[in-house]
């Protein structure tokens, strides 16, 4: 089945289980005639000497046509939705006072203009879940109050990142916090598994985790000078684990052109979801940009088979600055 999605200030576009389409409206010189049970020449019979004409009941007609586009499902109104009203804990006197709406599939499949699947595909790239049947995203406090208590747990018990049971966990932080909220946030931070045994456990994404806890130190400064930062970065994860830059793309930037160099939180999730917008945005926050840097901030515009390349082509305009190539405005930013 396909449906049409969209508020009445959005432009319309069409979903199947798991496509969206533009849809513009096309002339076509050809008058197209609808006929009710009307029959091709192949379906009447061949036989000329019993060929009588018919008189046929013309239904209605029509000049135009919906033309589809695929195109990207615009899910950024998903996470703004989820954001209005955080999951802070059971214990939150805000949620239970809250007057913000909830979100329950159905309601997102009426709201968000995009497929069933990319829905439910980005509900899970945002780590939402579901409490009492309605969708939400967790305090960010809240989840780093979580991971805590799972990365103290591991350093205790002196588990290897890659084994962490489901089970021991459930049972010693299921005091502290509700049982499905232990392993959501294991299910977040790690990747599931059941040994030859059948018991469950975790392998934590590392990555993920230093990730997190970088964006923490972050939040509450404007500019970390970068060596500073990388130095309490590296204290502040579990041990064992290995911060590294690459690992901040699309959530921090490195001003280069500061003396000493600085970082600061720019995600990418905050930026617009038009692309010219998108471009402007950028280039008011920095005048050139390296195609390393801005790729993690563009990476997601790009359309069906559609390149980072393509799109710097379209919307900047490229020159070298000390032999490296750098990417500029096309047009003047105010």
């Amino acid at each position: 089945s396909l449906v049409i999605r969209g508020e009445k200030d959005e432009h319309a576009v069409l979903c199947s289980k798991d496509k969206t389409y533009d849809m513009k409206i096309a002339d076509t010189s050809n008058m197209l005639l609808f006929v009710p049970g009307c029959k091709t020449p192949e379906e009447l019979n061949a036989d000329p000497a019993s060929c009588n004409i018919i008189h046929p009941q013309i239904a209605g007609f029509s000049k135009n046509y919906w033309e589809l586009r695929r195109c990207r499902p615009k899910l950024k109104k998903l996470r703004k939705l989820l954001m209005e009203d955080p999951y802070e804990g059971p214990d939150s006197q805000k949620d239970q006072t809250s007057t913000f709406s909830k979100y329950t599939t159905e309601d997102l499949l009426n709201l968000i203009q995009a497929s069933e699947e990319e829905i439910l595909h980005q509900l899970q790239v945002i780590d939402a879940c579901k409490i009492e049947g309605y969708w939400r995203i967790l305090d960010f406090d809240y989840e780093m109050k979580l991971l805590n208590h799972v990365t103290q747990l591991i350093d205790s018990e002196s588990w290897p990142l890659s084994k962490v049971p489901l089970g021991v966990c459930l049972e010693e932080l299921g005091t502290l916090e509700p049982r499905e909220m232990i392993e959501h946030i294991l299910l977040s931070y790690g990747r599931k598994y059941t040994d030859d045994a059948g018991e469950v456990f975790f392998e934590m994404r590392e990555d993920k985790i230093c990730r997190a806890i970088a964006r923490m130190l972050l939040q509450n400064a404007v500019k970390f000078n970068l060596s500073d930062f990388e130095a309490v970065w590296q204290q502040s994860v579990p041990e064992g684990m290995t911060t590294r830059l690459d690992q901040l793309q699309g959530l921090a930037l490195v001003d280069k052109n500061s003396r000493p160099e600085t970082i600061f939180l720019l995600k990418v999730e905050d930026l617009p979801e038009d692309n010219q917008e998108r471009f402007n945005s950028l280039f008011g926050i920095q005048q050139k940009w390296t195609e390393v840097d801005i790729t993690p901030y563009i990476q997601d515009l790009c359309a069906e088979k559609q390149t980072v390349g393509a799109l710097l082509t379209k919307y900047a305009r490229s020159s070298t600055l000390n032999g490296v190539k750098v990417y500029n405005s096309r047009r003047p930013i105010s």
